[in-house]
């Protein structure tokens, strides 16, 4: 998925944001939440079964929603610079695509193993 490694890219340049701040907690975790999904997926795509593909996106989807987390606290926080609207566009597209996969794939599975 290039959406995520772009969304890597832009967390990157926000991270930097938060770091000439010196919100270096918050960044890490941010930073590691949210480069992890894309490195989720990069792995799914060289995974050894349908349910290993599975279990990776979904490690992926729960990045996610550590990642939204993150964000969220840096908007309503006064003393952090808000994230770009871009990124929780981009974020809920990835959320959109993992779920959409996930589930798909989970179906397949299904009718075979009948």
């Amino acid at each position: 998925m290039e959406i995520s490694f772009e969304f890597s890219l832009n967390i990157l340049v926000y991270c930097e944001k938060l770091g000439e701040r010196r919100k270096y907690i918050v960044q890490q975790q941010l930073l590691k939440s949210a480069t992890s999904i894309g490195a989720n997926v990069r792995e799914a795509q060289s995974s050894e079964s349908k349910s290993d593909f599975v279990h990776k996106l979904k490690i992926a989807a729960k990045e996610s929603e550590e990642t939204h987390y993150w964000l969220c606290l840096c908007t309503k926080s006064p003393y952090y610079p808000n994230p770009p609207k871009e990124l929780f566009m981009q974020l809920q597209s990835i959320q959109k695509v993992l779920s959409k996969i996930i589930s798909t794939v989970k179906a397949k599975i299904k009718i075979e193993r009948k």
